[in-house]
């Protein structure tokens, strides 16, 4: 991911919640803003008491910062109650697994749909300032329902901002790809499988491509767009493709490989803008920004800042991506999960 020419914001004095604050991208992002910020109050929004558990042993020092509200995002009122006197919400959330969201749909659409309906309604009501939510490549075409949902998700947030009227409240998002070493993610899976000696790994097919961020570039990128944002954008970062297959080889050289087929839900290679998008869609050195084609949304400033149309026929996807991870770019990926 190229430089970021954009800084990130200051959150020095202000209130921040993120929901689903103790799963990977949460837990980092608060680590991150207690690090090189002085929040007033820092909101962790999760179901899971454990995590939170965890969380406050890790950061007892921020003791007198950190608030821990065990909550849902399907529920609105404990939603309204958690985000009384917040300034900044970073919404992350969500259902992300494809096969059980496959196998498990209305559960899928109450957190991932009604959930962001939630966010929205809980925002706008306490008059917080920028709401940011967290999407994922698969939104973009999506052909599973977990894309779908965070699709329908995406255009929630898109329209929030109709919405809130004179309460001012602005929404964008982020959309991203797989983020290296977070939960759920193959790096841990393999690396499971190999401490436990297994003799292959099993992929789903040689040609299968994905977009790559690291949990520090993610962390850093919601920040630098709560600051560019203006509302109604979603932001999409350059990012690095890597062939699944090379990754499984650099993880284990010299190992089997064994082809498992393609699971259900589950694309080939992933797209982060479409062409459709790509219409609204303006291009920086280390971002894109899809702008919303609804009338009133006024471009006043992406342009100004230097944002390019993008080309015909534009489409960001991992298997067209000019940026590669290979070789021993992969080597240095591996050995800074390793560090996290």
């Amino acid at each position: 991911m190229p430089q970021s020419t954009y800084s990130p914001i200051d959150l020095t004095g202000a209130s921040v919640l993120v929901t689903g604050g103790a799963g990977s991208f949460g837990s980092h992002f608060v680590r991150t803003i207690l690090e090189t910020s002085k929040p007033s109050r820092v909101v962790v929004f999760s179901r899971d008491e454990h995590k939170h558990y965890d969380m406050e042993r890790r950061f007892q020092k921020h003791a007198k910062t950190l608030r821990y509200f065990i909550g849902d995002v399907r529920d609105v009122d404990r939603l309204k109650m958690a985000m009384r006197g917040i300034d900044y919400v970073v919404h992350a959330a969500a259902l992300k697994h494809v096969p059980t969201a496959e196998y498990n749909p209305f559960e899928c659409i109450k957190t991932n749909v009604i959930g962001a309906e939630n966010v929205v309604q809980a925002a706008i009501d306490n008059g917080v300032k920028r709401v940011i939510a967290l999407s994922t490549d698969k939104a973009a075409n999506p052909i599973n329902l977990y894309g779908a949902s965070k699709l329908a998700s995406d255009k929630i947030m898109v329209a929030a901002n109709a919405l809130s009227a004179r309460v001012g409240t602005r929404f964008a998002v982020v959309r991203y790809g797989n983020v290296v070493g977070s939960t759920g993610s193959v790096i841990p899976l393999f690396r499971k499988m190999l401490a436990e000696g297994a003799k292959e790994l099993p992929i789903t097919d040689e040609r299968m491509t994905r977009f790559w961020i690291t949990l520090d570039q993610g962390v850093a990128f919601v920040l630098s767009c709560l600051r560019m944002m203006e509302g109604g954008e979603i932001f999409v970062p350059r990012i690095p493709s890597m062939r699944v297959v090379d990754l499984a080889r650099a993880m284990a050289p010299g190992l089997p490989l064994r082809t498992i087929g393609i699971r259900p839900g589950e694309k080939l290679h992933e797209v982060l803008i479409s062409e459709d998008d790509a219409r609204s869609t303006v291009a920086f050195d280390d971002r894109y920004v899809i702008e919303p084609s609804f009338a009133s949304w006024e471009r006043r400033g992406h342009a100004a800042q230097g944002g390019r149309p993008t080309p015909e026929n534009f489409r960001y996807a991992s298997d067209t991506n000019d940026e590669w991870l290979e070789g021993g770019a992969i080597g240095r990926l591996l050995a800074q999960v390793s560090s996290l």
